[in-house]
């Protein structure tokens, strides 16, 4: 797909935010439509992120119109939303090729642009950065304006309320502006709201503010009846209470629609002292019917045909791990009401919408808090219950000090569902999987089972729920399973791993769901497959029998190699002094970019090819 001028008239004009500003105000609202358009027909053939960007399409164009970027700094929570953003900073022709090898970068990325202030990917972050670039530009004397844009379920994490807090007492001149894209705080826009949003963001109310709080701060009888006084109003007329308390001055609800409003708002705001906050209300799904109304399916789509909305999705009746996970928790639910169902936000990601359904009361989305997550989990479990947390392993890295401090040390029975680990595809580097087993594996007394389908991570997932003394970790990929019948429930032996295929000399130790490739290999190279199945405890009694029988040991995980479970076998060869020469094969010590999983398997020669060529080379080289 190549960008046509003369479909996108205005747009053609607005290639970089410099161009953007040359435009007069009058044409925006026909620019805001075709850059709506033409970021419908990108994502529908490249796939991608689309009902937030649809979303934020005018206050993009506000932001780019009114700031002067890069010099000043935009920054977007997450990047879901960034899509108008890369598509007005250069990047337009570049855009079908988002998520893919080589391409766009799904999210906000500083080595993409100089508009990419800071490369995101995890939410709630924005408003901790923003404050730190703000305060250093003021620490360097610089005219710069700094602008963060967070959504409705970014501001949910803990992260967020930590950094407006920090903001409001260090009186920086920072701008957070809270794109509530559900209605999840306030629904009360009009006009006017937006009349009184243009008003308490001039000049004459914060003169009016701030003088009025200087000639009331020496006497505290008045000074808190104008206060609690201001508190009622703001209840009655604007949802402000609460961000006021942390500091921020609050303007909102704006409608986020109205580019030519929005621009006049932000024209206000921008030279206003100390910490801001604009309260935008959006549509998720802007402009397109399907997405609006069904904005989480249409929040991260496959291709699609933009007509008819019908999503290209690739039909298979392999079950994923996900829907293997939701199943299971909806067969053990069904015989056990103890069970506790836990996520941080990723409810249909992990699978869990046919749970929260049939089980409401059993079911536990805490929104974007993973240390929350966590520790209640630890909280139920102390008082009796059994509770299953659904996480994503990049995610989990953001509650490491709860699982230690709060789970691991107090060995509560918390059963850790880990979803898409190892290698995730399009997502790139900030959603890859390759780091759970390394720091979860030195966490002492945790139970970690890597399944190599999905009939063994169904008895794994089970195997964890009853184990009971201790916390447990399931680690499972996105994607599909091999459509392999399953087994009725039964606990398997901890720490106890099987011989899958017997061979001579080299003995291939898999963990996890690369053993369909590994026993392809092991027949070209007639080695012995064995499936660990558990990171930790390790099957030592096998590892020792192995070793007498075989002469080399290749270890193969999709994990980072360094900590991973091949560490955890080189570490007990050492100690026991068990001299036999160990390839480890896994993820290599750097972040792995965006591409399709099968791209990114053979560039790591993690397919059959690659891990033959592995060994091969590495038996040349001892020999």
């Amino acid at each position: 797909m190549s960008f046509d001028a003369n479909q996108y008239p205005i747009l053609a004009l607005a290639n970089t935010p410099e161009d953007l500003r040359l435009l007069p105000k009058e044409s925006l609202p026909k620019l805001c439509d075709e850059l709506r358009d033409y970021l419908l027909n990108c994502v529908s053939r490249s796939s991608g992120h689309l009902a937030s960007g649809l979303g934020t399409v005018e206050l993009t164009v506000a932001l780019h119109y009114v700031y002067n970027t890069p010099f000043d700094r935009l920054i977007w929570d997450v990047g879901h939303q960034a899509y108008p953003h890369k598509i007005l900073t250069g990047r337009r022709e570049r855009m079908p090729t988002i998520r893919k090898k080589n391409g766009l970068h799904p999210f906000p990325w500083r080595e993409e642009s100089e508009y990419d202030i800071l490369s995101v990917g995890h939410s709630s972050t924005s408003i901790s950065a923003g404050l730190g670039m703000a305060i250093a530009a003021e620490h360097e004397n610089l005219n710069r304006r700094v602008a963060c844009v967070i959504g409705d379920g970014a501001i949910t994490a803990g992260m967020a309320f930590e950094a407006m807090n920090h903001a409001g007492g260090a009186k920086a001149d920072l701008l957070v502006i809270l794109n509530d894209n559900e209605m999840s705080i306030s629904e009360n826009v009009g006009g006017l709201n937006d009349h009184l949003a243009r008003l308490l963001s001039g000049q004459f109310y914060a003169s009016l503010r701030e003088g009025g709080k200087r000639v009331l701060s020496g006497l505290p009888p008045i000074k808190e009846l104008v206060r609690r006084t201001e508190e009622h109003l703001k209840g009655m007329i604007v949802p402000g209470t609460l961000f006021e308390e942390l500091g921020f001055n609050y303007i909102g609800p704006v409608d986020g629609h109205d580019v030519l409003a929005l621009i006049q708002t932000l024209k206000n705001m921008r030279n206003l002292k100390g910490a801001q906050l604009l309260h935008i209300t959006t549509k998720k799904g802007k402009g397109y019917a399907p997405a609006e109304q069904d904005p989480i399916s249409w929040h991260g789509v496959p291709q699609f045909e933009p007509a008819t909305g019908k999503q290209l999705k690739i039909v298979t009746d392999r079950p994923s791990y996900s829907t293997i996970f939701g199943d299971w928790l909806c067969d053990i639910a069904a015989q056990d009401n103890k069970l506790m169902a836990i996520t941080p936000a990723m409810r249909e990601g992990s699978g869990m919408n046919r749970f929260a359904k049939e089980y409401p009361q059993q079911y536990f989305d805490v929104a974007i808090a993973e240390q929350h997550a966590v520790t209640f989990a630890a909280g139920l479990a102390i008082g009796g219950y059994h509770p299953v947390v659904a996480i994503y392993s990049t995610f989990l890295q953001r509650a490491y000090d709860q699982v230690i401090h709060d789970i691991a040390i107090q060995k509560l029975p918390v059963l850790f569902a880990v979803d898409r680990a190892g290698i995730v595809g399009a997502d790139g580097q900030t959603h890859q999987g390759q780091f759970d087993l390394s720091f979860l594996r030195c966490i002492p007394d945790l139970i970690i089972m890597a399944p190599s389908d999905e009939n063994e991570c169904r008895l794994m997932l089970h195997t964890g729920y009853l184990y009971g003394k201790g916390p447990t970790v399931v680690r499972y990929p996105r994607g599909h399973g091999l459509g392999l019948p399953l087994a009725p429930l039964s606990p398997l032996p901890i720490g106890k791993g099987i011989i899958r295929r017997q061979g001579e000399k080299l003995a291939l130790l898999n963990f996890g769901t690369l053993l369909p490739t590994v026993l392809e290999a092991a027949e070209i190279l007639n080695a012995t497959v064995v499936d660990m199945r558990f990171v930790k405890p390790l099957d030592e009694i096998l590892i020792r029998q192995l070793a007498k029988n075989h002469e080399e040991f290749v270890s193969i995980e999709e994990n980072a190699i360094k900590g991973g479970a091949g560490s955890a076998i080189n570490e007990y060869l050492s100690t026991q002094r068990i001299t036999i020469p160990i390839l480890n094969i896994g993820l290599p010590d750097f972040f792995i970019p965006q591409g399709s999983p099968s791209e990114i398997m053979a560039d790591l020669e993690l397919d059959v090819k690659g891990i033959i060529k592995q060994i091969e080379k590495w038996q040349k080289k001892c020999h």
